[in-house]
């Protein structure tokens, strides 16, 4: 890694970070290149940027995915160390392993609740080998004796099988101490590698930037990487190089770096009483599938203390949070795995009826493959049955289809009708690219009237905040089919806009059931 502080490690001093980067090169190389709106396209990244771009593509393990993890290990591995002890030395047979069952799985659960209250659940305290061991080992002790005084309201154990209880609990004590050692080394070796950190751009240079990025570094358990900073203003106002930290690019180039990287968060290094430059960067940035946040250390304004998040002590405001996170992403990534695996269960005779027609009925493939945009404007591949006559296939869509389109042949005109054409995407689900629930996916190159749908809607890019769907709320609203004029594509992205906002699972599921339902409406389908 370049740059950047990480917890288990620590930061580079100012001096270190210069020798990393002679600063009068990098000023010499910003110099350089050409303005941001003399580049091929606008949104392109300068070389430098995206060189260290590049050292960010790779995700990161989330912290709370992590902690959940650990959460569910602990519980599974104290139950099944309450049966095997059981098993093992069964006592006196006073005991039935179905009660054995019952007690684990209550020591368990109050072990991990213990746990839980003894604030031995957070990245810090994961970080620590030594120094809370004894209080795991007091909560552990807190969870077992609770356990017993329940059990003992129902029945009366011997002597010799509360020896065994005893025997279970030193075990299970043992190995929680012990694991919980070895994770300490874990989360260590993977701070240390860049494995799991939360990474943030610094959007505003200059003094404010400086202060917050030394604000950070003196947290002791931070685990925030600096990636760079990107700022509009010249060097006068905004040093190419901040508290030892390059500025990579200008705020429109920071669209680009983010698409390019798996940053976590924006940070804004501005004061409140700058509201007006705040109120144009957030306009820029919201688009993106990332916190935002707004420094609040130095502004004297003050709120209610849960108005503010932390990085360690250093308060921030947050703006804008990232949609479907964490677990949300594990529960909507398994709702498309069962549900895409059964409606392929269900509907291959299906597919393979309509595989046959097309082969029999035109030339060429059964499958057509177009270029559309998915999570964070990636682009991705989607797979459809071909509807079209292979030689006036539109690969880029650039003219949208109409109705009595000579290109559509007799079995895609049924097909689009039905949109049996989208059942192929199914497969992009299980692979990953698309969600079963989401903002259509539209192609690369689509426009109305020659205008790019980007163009016509302000904000029309925040669509991609989260993966793409097979279906979505738009669709089961009637917006679907042709988008000939600017208002169709404005209604569609709000409807977008709305899902994003205001997803749960529940919401998945009522747009998943709507759609068959709302697919008898054929009218603008073609």
């Amino acid at each position: 890694m370049p740059f950047g502080t990480t917890s288990g490690r620590s930061p580079m001093t100012k001096a270190e970070r210069n020798d990393q980067f002679d600063v009068e090169a990098l000023r010499k190389r910003l110099s350089e290149m050409k303005p941001a709106d003399e580049r091929e396209s606008p949104g392109e990244i300068n070389p430098y940027a995206r060189q260290i771009a590049e050292q960010f593509r790779e995700g990161t393990h989330s912290p709370a995915i992590v902690i959940g993890q650990l959460r569910l290990f602990e519980f599974v591995s104290q139950f099944l160390i309450g049966l095997a002890a059981f098993l093992i030395w069964p006592g006196d047979g006073s005991e039935t392993l179905a009660a054995r069952a019952g007690m684990a799985a209550i020591a368990a659960a109050l072990g991990v609740l213990a746990l839980q209250l003894a604030d031995t659940y957070s990245i810090p305290a994961l970080r620590t080998r030594v120094r809370l061991l004894p209080r795991i080992f007091g909560a552990w002790t807190a969870a077992f004796s609770g356990t017993e005084v329940i059990f003992s309201f129902f029945r009366d154990l011997p002597w010799a099988q509360l020896n065994l209880h005893l025997l279970w609990f030193l075990l299970a004590a043992l190995f929680l101490l012990g694991s919980r050692f070895l994770a300490a080394q874990g989360i260590r070796s993977w701070a240390r590698n860049g494995i799991m950190e939360r990474r943030a751009v610094i959007v505003g240079g200059g003094e404010p930037a400086k202060d917050l990025i030394r604000m950070l570094e003196l947290q002791a358990d931070n685990d925030i990487r600096i990636c760079g900073i990107f700022d509009d203003r010249g060097e006068k106002r905004s040093p190419v190089m901040v508290a030892g930290y390059p500025k990579l690019g200008t705020v429109a180039e920071l669209v680009e770096f983010v698409r390019l990287t798996r940053i976590d968060m924006l940070i804004i290094s501005l004061p409140l009483s700058a509201e007006d430059r705040i109120l144009q960067l957030l306009k820029k940035l919201w688009v993106l599938p990332v916190d935002i946040r707004l420094a609040a250390h130095a502004n004297r304004l003050r709120f209610r203390p849960r108005a503010y998040s932390h990085i360690g002590s250093v308060p921030m405001l947050d703006i804008f949070r990232k949609p479907i996170r964490d677990w949300d992403s594990v529960a909507k990534r398994g709702f498309d795995l069962f549900f895409a695996t059964l409606a392929l269960l269900l509907l291959w005779p299906v597919m393979v009826v309509t595989a046959i027609a097309i082969k029999l009925t035109s030339k060429g493939p059964v499958f057509f493959m177009q270029k559309r945009h998915g999570f964070n404007n990636e682009v991705i591949n989607v797979f459809k049955f071909r509807s079209m006559y292979t030689n006036m296939s539109d690969y880029n869509a650039k003219t949208v289809v109409t109705k009595g389109d000579p290109r559509v042949t007799p079995v895609g005109r049924i097909i689009r009708k039905s949109s049996i054409d989208e059942l192929p995407q199914l497969f992009n689900v299980l692979k990953g690219d698309l969600s079963l629930v989401g903002p259509r996916p539209h192609a690369v190159l689509a426009q109305t009237k020659d205008r790019a749908w980007g163009d016509i809607v302000e904000g029309y890019f925040a669509r991609h905040r989260v993966k793409p769907g097979v279906t979505g709320w738009a669709q089961i609203n009637g917006w679907r089919g042709e988008i000939d004029n600017d208002d169709k594509i404005k209604f569609r992205t709000a409807y977008d806009l709305y899902y994003i906002e205001n997803w749960s699972l529940w919401f998945d599921l009522k747009i998943l059931f709507l759609t068959p339902i709302r697919l008898l409406n054929t009218e603008n389908a073609y």
